[in-house]
């Protein structure tokens, strides 16, 4: 009942930094839909760490030059997420205030992303894969 009570906070965690990213867009003041473009970073983001558990399964390296690489472009992919709308504020296509509201639904989204590998993504009896 621990796995079920950490996706239902992971969920509404994820939930919660979707409401900031369409508050950002959708609220009438801003109105501008740019910042959903972010939801690509988002789906983009755990395809590395995929790659690389996948190619490294065979190997016992504590530390794999394939599993740096897949950490190298994740963060890429965050920092690309972080910047996109501040470069959206910058040249003025958003406005500032939706920028943070973006910006703050980034760092709940991206802190949801990290804490579900970090729950489900141990090899125990109750894993990623289930789902």
């Amino acid at each position: 009942t621990c796995a079920v009570a950490a996706l239902v906070g992971l969920s509404f965690s994820g939930a919660i930094g979707l409401t900031f990213l369409m508050l950002g867009c959708a609220l009438e003041y801003y109105g501008v839909y740019w910042p959903l473009f972010v939801l690509i970073f988002y789906f983009i983001c755990p395809i590395p760490h995929f790659i690389a558990k996948r190619v490294s399964d065979d190997s016992d390296a504590a530390s794999s030059a394939c599993r740096e690489l897949a950490y190298f472009f994740t963060t890429g992919i965050v920092v690309s997420a972080f910047g996109f709308p501040i470069i959206l504020a910058r040249v003025e296509a958003i406005k500032w205030g939706a920028c943070g509201l973006v910006l703050a639904g980034n760092a709940v989204i991206f802190l949801t992303i990290l804490g579900f590998f970090l729950v489900f993504g141990r090899g125990d009896d109750f894993s990623w894969e289930q789902w």
